[in-house]
């Protein structure tokens, strides 16, 4: 959902995890088609796609797991929502959103 919502708010993103599902989770789609943002290309990915080298900024939803080969900027500390209801979904679809527009305000006001 952080790559979807991410992109939809004009951020070039990428979301990979250390232990990636084989699909993205019907509940994560139904609160992405429910905000008209687009996942027709999302598909779980593994930690080791992403060069962390080249992104400006490195941010772990946290989920209780650690990443010692990759830079970490930020740590939202937030739960994993996968096999929650659909209200948790919505909650963390929320909670991201929240902190991308705080990340983006903080950058508009320091250019």
């Amino acid at each position: 959902m952080a790559e979807a919502i991410a992109r939809s708010m004009g951020f070039e993103a990428s979301s990979a995890g250390t232990h990636p599902a084989t699909q993205v989770a019907a509940n994560a789609l139904t609160v992405l088609e429910s905000r008209g943002i687009d996942a027709t290309s999302l598909h779980p990915k593994g930690i080791e796609t992403i060069d962390a080298e080249r992104a400006d900024m490195v941010i772990s939803m946290g989920c209780g797991v650690s990443c010692p080969t990759v830079r970490i900027d930020e740590d939202w500390g937030l739960e994993d929502p996968v096999g929650g209801p659909l209200s948790q979904y919505e909650a963390t679809a929320d909670d991201i959103t929240r902190r991308l527009k705080a990340l983006r305000d903080a950058h508009s006001s320091s250019l």
